[in-house]
């Protein structure tokens, strides 16, 4: 392991922001380039951990001013915690490399952290559907007003810890689902979602990367439920999607797609859990732009 501090860093930081990234040559340097537009010298203490990379991510991450953390031990959970340990300050920031989080939206977050009671919080997503086909894009509308009641600190791509908060959750175990652990550490009135906040994520744009996340994300509650630790997303039932569909807010078409990929989901699910397959963290190609874009 080793860690680059840029010079110059004179004030103290009113947050530290840990990015892990394996392989994101694609989609860091955006990424770094609009979390740090408009912010003074040192106000974000940024630490990139470029796990088990292939690529150029860390020179990438690098250039863009950032301390970058590198290892050859792979996996997503060793990665947050590596960057953990640098961090210089509370409240901590966790961002998902292909999400994207401008400098408005992480003040948000820092102030929401302030907040008396609040231990975690989370932005609310903005999907970028740019390239998704028309099939995967009527599904993801469905999932998502299906899980949005139930989502806070879990598949938006970002969490924050307070430093009381951290102590709950941190060090983090090695976990398929680090966003779902640490929404589960915390009771409703402990956590919070930002409506200042936004941040970017990339949905699968295929129909088979999205199965590949769906599998991942179920194979991650089942371990989550095996730690004592209920899913975020709670269990989805068809009587949720029949309300989506009485009221109009999507079309028999739409639940018509969600149904179809729902089916494959579960059904690639058993056959990986029932072969006892391993879920690694990896990079979805799919949802990345080309290189420095």
């Amino acid at each position: 392991m080793d860690e680059d501090a840029p010079p110059g860093r004179g004030r103290q930081p009113v947050v530290s922001v840990v990015v892990p990234a394996h392989n994101e040559e694609a989609v860091v340097a955006s990424g770094l380039r609009r979390l740090l537009a408009g912010t003074a010298p040192g106000e974000f203490d940024v630490v990139v951990v470029a796990n088990a990379c292939s690529d150029r991510t860390a020179e990438v991450a690098r250039q863009a001013g950032v301390r970058v953390v590198e290892t050859p031990v792979p996996g997503k959970a060793n990665a947050l915690r590596l960057g953990d340990e640098t961090c210089r300050t509370f409240p901590r920031v966790y961002l998902d490399a292909d999400v994207e989080l401008d400098a408005e939206s992480v003040r948000a977050l820092v102030a929401a952290a302030g907040r008396p009671g609040v231990l975690a919080c989370a932005p609310v997503p903005a999907w970028d559907l740019a390239g998704v086909g028309w099939f995967t894009r009527r599904m993801h509308k469905v999932h998502d007003q299906l899980i949005a009641p139930f989502r806070a600190l879990a598949g938006v791509g970002v969490y924050v810890l307070t430093e009381e908060g951290h102590a709950r959750v941190f060090p983090l175990p090695d976990v398929i689902s680090d966003d779902g652990w640490v929404h589960g550490g915390f009771a409703p009135h402990e956590r919070a979602v930002v409506s200042e906040a936004r941040s970017l994520v990339r949905p699968a744009r295929t129909v088979s990367a999205h199965l590949n996340r769906r599998v991942r994300v179920r194979l991650g509650n089942r371990q989550l439920a095996e730690l004592g630790r209920s899913a975020a997303e709670g269990r989805l039932r068809l009587s949720s999607l029949g309300a989506l569909v009485a009221g109009r807010k999507v079309s028999l078409l739409d639940a018509g797609c969600y149904l179809t990929v729902l089916l494959m989901d579960r059904t690639l699910t058993r056959m990986r859990a029932s072969r006892g397959s391993g879920v690694q963290w990896g990079t979805d190609a799919s949802s990345r732009s080309s290189a420095g874009g």
